[in-house]
C-alpha cells in the first residue's frame, strides 16, 4: 500500500503552521514532510509530531534567503561555509524528529552556459553532505526543478541530477521525483519509472500546469500510481500541491484510486 505524506508547507495553508499538524491527522494523515524547519521552535515541531502521532518524513537542507529569491546554496563557491554549516543543522534536525532523509536544492544561477567552477563546487559540496550525514544514516535527495516556476534553477532535468549522482557516486544520495516538475519539463514518468526506479529516495506528487491536486490536469495519475506500487515503493509520497478549493475538499480525488492516506 502506498504511504502519502502531506506537505504541510502547501496543505492547510488556511492555518498557522504548528496548527496544521493536528489538522493533517485530522484528515487522516500519518506522515506528514514540509520544507524548512530552521526558522520554526524545534521543540514545538517535536511536540506537535508526537502529540498527533505524525511521523515527519522529509524536510529540505537549508536554502539560503528564501524570501529574497534564493533556492538553494549548495551552488555557490563563495557560500561553501554557509553551505556546510546548514548540514550541521540538517543533522541536528533529523536526529530530532527520527527522519532518515532530507532534500537538497541546489540553487539558481544568472546564466547557466557559463560555469565557472560551478559544477565541481556542486559535486563537492553534495559529497561533503552525503558524507556527513551518512554517518547519521540519513540519504540525501537532489531535486530537479523545472525552468518555468524557478528561471535560472541550475538542475531542471532528471538526466541532469542522473549526471550528478554519478560524479557523486556515494550510495546514500537519490533522485527526489517530483512528478510535476518532471512534467513540465516534457519528461517521460514511463521511462523514468522503468529505467531508473532504483535511483529515487522519495516521491512527490501535483497535477500540471496548475501544480494543483491530481485530477485538475493532464498528468495520467492512475499510470503513475499503479506503477510506482507495481514497483515495490517501500518510501513515501509528498503531497506537494496547491489545494484547490480547500485543503479537505482537494482530498477527494484519492478516493478515485484504491488507496487510503
Amino acid at each position: 500500500m502506498l504511504k502519502f505524506a502531506a506537505n504541510l508547507t502547501f496543505l492547510f495553508t488556511e492555518l498557522p503552521f504548528m496548527e496544521r499538524f493536528e489538522a493533517a491527522k485530522k484528515a487522516g494523515f500519518n506522515y506528514v514532510e514540509f520544507m524548512f524547519p530552521y526558522d520554526f521552535d524545534l521543540d514545538e515541531i517535536e511536540k506537535q509530531l508526537k502529540q498527533h502521532r505524525l511521523q515527519l518524513v522529509l524536510f529540505n537542507l537549508p536554502a539560503g534567503d528564501w524570501a529574497n529569491g534564493d533556492r538553494g546554496i549548495a551552488l555557490d563557491p563563495g557560500r561553501r561555509t554557509e553551505f556546510r554549516k546548514g548540514v550541521s543543522q540538517t543533522i541536528m534536525a533529523a536526529q530530532k524528529f527520527g527522519v532518515d532523509r532530507v532534500n537538497c536544492l541546489v540553487g539558481k544561477v544568472d546564466d547557466p552556459t557559463l560555469d565557472n567552477g560551478l559544477w565541481e563546487n556542486l559535486v563537492e559540496n553534495v559529497c561533503y553532505a552525503a558524507d556527513e550525514l551518512g554517518k547519521h544514516g540519513i540519504d540525501l535527495m537532489v531535486e530537479p526543478i523545472n525552468h518555468y516556476d524557478v528561471p535560472g534553477f541550475y538542475l531542471n532535468t532528471t538526466e541532469q541530477v542522473l549526471k550528478l549522482l554519478a560524479d557523486v557516486s556515494r550510495s546514500n544520495v537519490y533522485l527526489q521525483y517530483d512528478v510535476y516538475h518532471a512534467e513540465r519539463e516534457g519528461e517521460s514518468h514511463k521511462e523514468i519509472l522503468g529505467n531508473i526506479f532504483d535511483r529515487i529516495g522519495h516521491i512527490q506528487i501535483a497535477d500540471s500546469p496548475g501544480r494543483n491536486q491530481p485530477g485538475t490536469g493532464v498528468i495520467d495519475f492512475e499510470f503513475v500510481l499503479s506503477q510506482i506500487e507495481r514497483l515495490g515503493y517501500e518510501g513515501y509520497i509528498g503531497m506537494e500541491y496547491k489545494p484547490q478549493p480547500n485543503t479537505v475538499e482537494s482530498l477527494e480525488w484519492i478516493k478515485n484510486f484504491p488507496y487510503k492516506l
